[in-house]
């Protein structure tokens, strides 16, 4: 028989625990502040400027080389409608002054044309004794002229350029003698105006790129990062859930899921907050109980010694029933605790197990309903016999109270428990021909506080039920469950066998 104990406290962790592992010490406003150098924010503005001047850049010495070629080529046309000028016998000689203010205006020490092969001289200043480069303005390449651009402008200064190239509708090849400072200097300049050009486009391009992506990037982020600080700091808060906009995008799907987090944590932790309190009004109860227990204990005792057949035969099982009412009040203990014994597996006759719940339940006359243990009677099941009693029990309560909720007196009300083996698991099916499980039950099924079937049930039984079976290595679930027709499967595997000690026992008895 069992012994009662002095009373015991249930601890559970409540959400005000929760809470003080959540928070860090540090206000949520106060978390929430990032300097903009680390912050996202600040990240976007640097990178995009960044890479709006990494696209100026790429089209930068192209548009320099483009800005070389056009600056010879006028030059050179330049040059060719003076030497056209200059070509024409009407005009006959001209002066050394006028001469010398055409090639002032062409920039140029010496104009020449060629044609039919024969090159002459229409105008010089002075003709320099060598010429460092030739440049064929009809026959240049791409990255030949970003090359030269290049040249020109690092190491370009003071150097004479002859510049040659067709002009005019019959393709005289006119040729100019120039020295390279002054387009050196045309080239400076046109690379800095280029380049404050683009700094200028990347900031405005910078500015807009962020606001947008501000607007619809950085800032939900922001609001989730805020509403994920404020919720840890007091996740039984339902004010602190962040509300999703309705948004089809990423962000969108991210602040839904993260608000329906949110509302499953604080929703489990109200829950735990309710068997915490539980715990607590078991804990006092406990205490009295366990005193009235002890007294039916005595009396039990005094009746298993009367000679009345009667008492002899209700004796044993007033005993049991009191045994386990005890164990129970132990169990409740555990079970807020979260240290449900292991399980203590032993082989079971199922059928007479069956028999014991049955008998606890009450008398088939007093529920009107039928009891059916199709059992084999030499079933065998290797489980912890009190832990599979009370999932038995469980599931047959839940089975008696929806079957009686109707008092209709033509409704079949019948209980039935079976059992098979495939290999090494067993299978217990517990049906009821109640009138099934509501669609909301069937969600939240073996959830505390949230899968009971009746007004004002706690849905603790599937509960206890669920953690008792998975001890065991085993699986409960709901096979079917429809108007007059509900089964429960219970699924427990034998207990492995550990082949180091059985080899050492065939070694010891060998």
């Amino acid at each position: 028989m069992a012994t009662v104990s002095g009373p015991e406290e249930l601890k559970l962790n409540t959400p005000d625990q929760h809470k003080g592992r959540l928070e860090t010490g540090v206000p949520a406003h106060a978390q929430d502040k990032v300097p903009l150098a680390r912050g996202l924010s600040g990240k976007l503005l640097v990178l995009t400027v960044l890479f709006v001047l990494l696209a100026e850049v790429l089209i930068f010495f192209p548009s320099v080389a483009n800005f070389r070629i056009r600056w010879l080529e006028d030059h050179l046309h330049t040059a060719a409608a003076a030497g056209i000028v200059l070509s024409q016998p009407e005009l006959g000689g001209l002066s050394r002054k006028v001469q010398n203010e055409i090639l002032m205006a062409t920039d140029a020490k010496a104009i020449a044309v060629r044609d039919a092969g024969i090159s002459r001289m229409l105008v010089v200043s002075e003709m320099p004794p060598t010429v460092d480069e030739h440049i064929d303005l009809a026959n240049i390449g791409t990255f030949d002229a970003m090359r030269d651009a290049l040249k020109t402008m690092t190491s370009g200064n003071g150097k004479i350029l002859r510049v040659y190239g067709p002009v005019g509708a019959d393709n005289r090849i006119f040729e100019l003698v120039v020295p390279s400072n002054g387009l050196r200097n045309a080239m400076l300049i046109y690379s800095r105006n280029v380049a404050v050009l683009s700094l200028i486009i990347s900031l405005i391009t910078a500015g807009l790129v962020f606001a947008v992506l501000n607007r619809i990037l950085i800032r939900p982020i922001r609001e989730m990062t805020r509403s994920m600080l404020a919720f840890g700091a007091a996740p039984d808060d339902p004010s602190r859930i962040i509300v999703p906009e309705q948004r089809g995008d990423e962000i969108g799907v991210a602040e839904r899921e993260l608000s329906a987090m949110q509302q499953h944590l604080h929703e489990t932790l109200g829950e735990q907050k309710r068997l915490a309190d539980l715990g607590l009004a078991v804990s006092k109860i406990n205490h009295d109980m366990r005193n009235i227990l002890a007294s039916a204990q005595l009396m039990s005792d005094r009746l298993a010694r009367v000679k009345d057949p009667m008492v002899q035969s209700f004796a044993p099982k007033l005993v049991r029933t009191l045994d386990r009412a005890v164990g129970y009040t132990e169990g409740v203990l555990a079970y807020g605790r979260t240290q449900e014994a292991p399980p203590s597996r032993r082989r079971l006759r199922l059928c007479n197990l069956v028999d014991e719940v049955f008998g606890m339940l009450g008398q088939p006359e007093a529920t009107s309903i039928e009891f059916a243990n199709s059992v084999d009677p030499d079933f065998e099941v290797d489980a912890d016999n009190e832990q599979l009693f009370r999932v038995l029990t469980n599931l047959c309560r839940n089975s008696i109270q929806a079957m009686t909720a109707d008092r209709s007196t033509v409704l079949v009300r019948r209980l039935t428990v079976s059992a098979k083996r495939e290999g090494s698991v067993v299978e217990i099916l517990v049906t009821d021909t109640g009138p099934g499980l509501p669609k909301k039950a069937r969600e939240n099924l073996f959830a505390a506080f949230r899968g009971s079937a009746r007004s004002g049930g706690t849905g603790l039984g599937l509960a206890i039920a669920l953690e008792l079976v998975r001890a065991h290595g085993g699986a409960i679930k709901l096979v079917e469950s429809t108007g007059g027709h509900t089964v429960f499967s219970v699924q427990i595997p034998d207990q492995p066998v550990d082949l180091d000690e059985v080899r050492d026992a065939m070694r010891r008895h060998g």
